[in-house]
């Protein structure tokens, strides 16, 4: 069975390290607030100008002023803080910030990113991705594998106006993981969700990549046995 949301943000989450500087983006890549380990010491940056973001709330819990860049409702911590747009955007332009993990609507095989508009669509604005994989020394993309229509979303190249080039490092969809060399070296697998086949994930793929599965039986590099039924 494919990953769900939860499990895809589980996975994300194995990639926090103790005492990082994290900015989680819109979608999928919130959810990681609640799937931080125990005892691990992890700071969530929000564009909009908070540190220190805690996970979400209950809905009898929930303040309308307390949000993340998404707008979603949030809480805070005894050590939250709070400062302006422009001083949250020197933290992520001047390398402050440790992991940056965005959701995505294309991902090529160099590590090209789209996340930001469909041409013809109403948008908001460019929001602060682009400034996240310009400023952030790893980026992680979770989304999903395919587009409803069925089209593969991890592409040879994007089709969809850039985010940025070659600013990918690990992309993770409800099929697998995979590694990206933003030097030039492409794409490998290093992950199949469970029950998902190599034959299926190169069938909804229209990149290419070469594939550096673990030995069977053998837990991929850094996974706990817990990692996933704790969503």
């Amino acid at each position: 069975m494919a990953w769900t949301r939860d499990e895809m943000a589980a996975r994300a989450a194995r990639e926090l390290r103790d005492g990082f500087y994290v900015n989680l983006g819109v979608g999928i890549p919130t959810l990681v607030a609640n799937m931080i380990p125990p005892g691990m010491k992890v700071t969530l940056q929000s564009e909009n100008g908070m540190l220190g973001m805690g996970p979400f709330p209950y809905e009898d819990e929930a303040d309308a002023d307390l949000i993340n860049a998404g707008k979603q409702t949030i809480t805070e911590l005894p050590q939250s803080s709070y400062f302006s747009s422009a001083d949250s955007f020197g933290m992520i332009r001047g390398g402050h910030i440790d992991l940056s993990i965005l959701g995505g609507m294309q991902v090529a095989e160099n590590g090209d990113l789209a996340n930001w508009m469909v041409p013809g669509k109403m948008i908001k604005g460019m929001g602060g991705a682009m400034d996240l994989v310009a400023g952030v020394p790893r980026v992680v993309v979770v989304m999903e594998h395919t587009e409803k229509s069925g089209a593969s979303k991890f592409k040879q190249r994007c089709g969809l106006p850039l985010t940025g080039k070659s600013v990918v490092d690990l992309l993770i969809t409800e099929l697998g993981v995979f590694e990206i060399d933003r030097k030039g070296g492409g794409a490998r697998l290093i992950e199949l969700a469970p029950g998902i086949t190599l034959d299926e994930i190169k069938a909804k793929t229209e990149a290419d990549f070469t594939v550096a599965l673990p030995v069977s039986g053998e837990k991929p590099a850094g996974m706990k046995s817990a990692a996933i039924s704790a969503a």
